[in-house]
């Protein structure tokens, strides 16, 4: 696969919140080593970088601004700004990155970019969100779906979906209704070889 040389990776709500008990359960385990080595090549190669953070107006949420779990991650706070390409931070209260501050779709557009690549948490809920909006405004968009984590869930009717459940069911949504093209971190590495 070809990633586009102003391909934007958009990592998303990749923030400290998510490492408290709160959420239960995840998948995953390589997924920080993945979005990491995703970002490297992005700066190494003077990519753009789109960071995301969700700023929860949920009292009581571990990612309200104000609080420890709203910063990002250490490897991702160690990473902004040292990258050779343009980096904007998108704040947003809800799930999907197309609805923030600044607007993420006019920030693509006017930089003239056609394809994002999205990684970091959760993977069925503002990663997929994010990647079917982006479908829908016509990026093309690519799902490093081992780039990314999510949790065990409960919904209705006593129903309850593992996290490694919730991930396949996403990767076959976005991939059988055309919205992404679902990949692994590696065949992205390897589209962005120099």
């Amino acid at each position: 696969m070809e990633i586009e040389e102003n391909a934007a990776l958009i990592v998303i709500d990749v923030q400290k919140g998510f490492e408290y008990e709160f959420w239960g359960r995840r998948d995953n385990p390589e997924a920080e080593k993945n979005m990491a080595a995703l970002i490297d090549r992005w700066q190494e190669t003077g990519r753009p970088v789109v960071f995301v953070r969700h700023d929860s107006p949920r009292e009581g949420s571990p990612l309200a601004p104000g609080t420890e779990g709203n910063a990002f991650k250490d490897f991702v706070e160690e990473r902004r700004g040292r990258g050779a390409g343009p980096e904007v931070l998108v704040t947003k209260t809800v799930n999907s990155a197309f609805y923030g501050e600044p607007d993420l779709d006019a920030w693509l557009r006017g930089a003239g970019i056609g394809q994002v690549v999205i990684v970091g948490i959760q993977t069925n809920m503002c990663n997929e969100t994010t990647a079917r909006m982006g479908g829908n405004l016509g990026y093309d968009v690519v799902f490093p779906l081992d780039a990314m984590h999510t949790f065990d869930l409960a919904g209705p009717f006593g129903w309850t979906r593992t996290a490694e459940e919730l991930t396949r069911a996403t990767a076959v949504s976005l991939h059988g209704g055309k919205f992404a093209r679902v990949v692994m971190t590696e065949d992205v590495l390897k589209g962005t070889a120099a």
